[in-house]
């Protein structure tokens, strides 16, 4: 199988604890961490992703929203540039644990964070990428 990912879930992966918008989007969230450890290749999708699955059922859920919209291509842009190779539609990857290294080591340098900033977790990913991602599910 194959985890669907929006490109800006590319970063929130790296700094997953355990926590979530509710209890069924952590519990799914916390499959997809075990799938990617598991070392299951990721599909690049536009819009909601296998992450955005327990949100759909809401009221105007976010994961429709320009602003994420935004937020993946900024996350596309930043996460290419590490990895070299172009995140878009249809990008095939895996996440090797010396790719995950490289990612998070930017994600802590600040390097890849331009999709962060309006986000309501960037406070708590910051406290988890200075704490070495200690705790982290991937």
């Amino acid at each position: 199988m194959t985890v669907r990912l929006r490109p800006h879930h590319l970063l929130c992966i790296l700094t997953y604890v355990g926590k979530g918008y509710s209890p069924a989007f952590t519990d799914n969230m916390t499959a997809i961490a075990g799938r990617l450890s598991a070392g299951e290749p990721v599909e690049i999708v536009e819009g909601p992703d296998d992450i955005c699955t327990p949100r759909q059922s809401e009221t105007n859920p976010h994961c429709h929203d320009c602003s994420i919209q935004v937020r993946d291509q900024k996350a596309a842009k930043d996460v290419g540039r590490i990895l070299n190779i172009s995140i878009e539609n249809g990008t095939r990857l895996s996440l090797p644990p010396s790719s995950l290294m490289q990612l998070r080591r930017a994600f802590a340098q600040g390097r890849i964070r331009s999709a962060c900033g309006d986000c309501q977790w960037g406070e708590m990913c910051t406290e988890i990428s200075a704490n070495a991602y200690h705790g982290a599910l991937i």
